[in-house]
Parts: C-alpha cells; sequence; structure tokens
C-alpha cells in the first residue's frame, strides 16, 4: 500500500508518519527496531525524501530516534520523558476540564458517560487488555468537550505518547482509576467547573505519584 492510498489526499510525509506512529502505538514497532529508509521508501511508495521528513518529525515526538551515520530506531521511552510528559499533562487537563463542564460535555456529553460506564464494567471484569485504549478515549472525549481546538491537538499529541509510554502499567496498578474517571465525567456532565479540574489534578497527581513508585521498584530490581 502506497503513502497515498493510506490517507487519501494526506502529503506524503503526513502519511509516512502517520502510519509509522500508528505502528509504534499498536505495538507492531518495538524500542530499537532499525527504521531504514530505503525499505519505508519502498513500503509506501513514496522517495526517500518524505521518509526522512516522516522520521524527522517522528523524532520531534519523541517516538524515534536518529543517529548520524546509523540512522533511524524506535525510541525507548524514558523514565525522564515520562515524568516531564505528565507534568505537561497535568496543566491542560485540568484545563480542559474545567473548560469542559462549562461546557457540560458539549457535542460529546452522551459518549463521555457511555465510556465511563463501559471502562468501570470492563475493569470491574479485570479485562486489563481493553483499559488502556479506553483511558485515552475517556481523556480525549474531555479535551473534545472542552471545545477549544489548540488544546485539543496538543492533549491528542501529549496522551498518545503517555499512553505509548505506560502501556498497561498505570491501568492495571491503579484500582480506583475508573472511579477517578466517574467522578471527573460527573463533575463535567452537570456543570461543575472547579470540581472539574480539582478532581482532574488529582486524578493525575496520583498518576504523578505511581510513576514515582514505578521508578523506585525499578532501581530495586
Amino acid at each position: 500500500m502506497t503513502a497515498s492510498q493510506h490517507t487519501g489526499r494526506t502529503a506524503p510525509r503526513a502519511a509516512v508518519a502517520d502510519a509509522l506512529r500508528e505502528d509504534i502505538l499498536a505495538g507492531r514497532l518495538s524500542p530499537g527496531d532499525r527504521l531504514r529508509e530505503v525499505d519505508l521508501a519502498e513500503r509506501f511508495g513514496v522517495s526517500r525524501i518524505p521518509v526522512r521528513e516522516a522520521l524527522s518529525q517522528l523524532q520531534s515526538e519523541g517516538f524515534v530516534t536518529l543517529v548520524r551515520y546509523r540512522g533511524a530506531t524506535v525510541s525507548a521511552p524514558s523514565g525522564s520523558a515520562a515524568r516531564e510528559l505528565v507534568q505537561i499533562r497535568r496543566g491542560l487537563e485540568v484545563l480542559a476540564a474545567q473548560l469542559a463542564a462549562e461546557n457540560r460535555g458539549g457535542a460529546v456529553a452522551g459518549e463521555l458517560a457511555r465510556v465511563v460506564e463501559l471502562g468501570r464494567s470492563v475493569d470491574i471484569a479485570h479485562d486489563h487488555d481493553e483499559l488502556p485504549s479506553l483511558t485515552l478515549r475517556f481523556h480525549m472525549l474531555v479535551a473534545e468537550a472542552s471545545g477549544n481546538q489548540q488544546l485539543q491537538v496538543m492533549l491528542e499529541q501529549i496522551l498518545e505518547r503517555v499512553s505509548w509510554i505506560f502501556g498497561q502499567r498505570l491501568d492495571t496498578r491503579t484500582p480506583v482509576s475508573w472511579s477517578d474517571h466517574a467522578a471527573i465525567a460527573q463533575a463535567v456532565l452537570s456543570g461543575s467547573p472547579v470540581q472539574a479540574g480539582y478532581l482532574m489534578d488529582e486524578h493525575i497527581a496520583r498518576d504523578e505519584r505511581l510513576l514515582d513508585d514505578l521508578d523506585a521498584d525499578s532501581a530495586g530490581d
């Protein structure tokens, strides 16, 4: 499949970047995997120029590491990068929750409620394979409910990277996660900006503390 076939009228650089990002997020490409320009150009049916541009873009997003004379590899998530992302995420998500509450969920109010109910059901059933995608969906819906397009774009990029870095670890080790989500959704849908922002702040702070615990556990191994 060519890059143009993959994404319709999307520019080749963006098409290649989107496809590779999707492969990395889905685990089809793992940290350390080589990304050879000639192979990617053949895969996507484009020249090496848009491939090189796509790899440069993915490097700026933290998904790819470029080394002169050695080429590109899929990056290995680092603890320091995770902590920085969570710090940025915290401020943006608090703002998103406040704006979403002012809109009472806007056009995605119904979907937000449905995702919370589904997430709680899956959590109770201990079907942890489903939780990361539902968690990501919940947070993206809050961003969408904010009504701020620029905030939504910024958060989407950060949330994808956070989801990739943590995988299932946060969801499997945080039993209160979906209770948090339910409380945040209730504050959003009832139109309580102060409460929604406070609850989101506490929720992300819990993730930060869990990250510290995970790092401590890794150091002790």
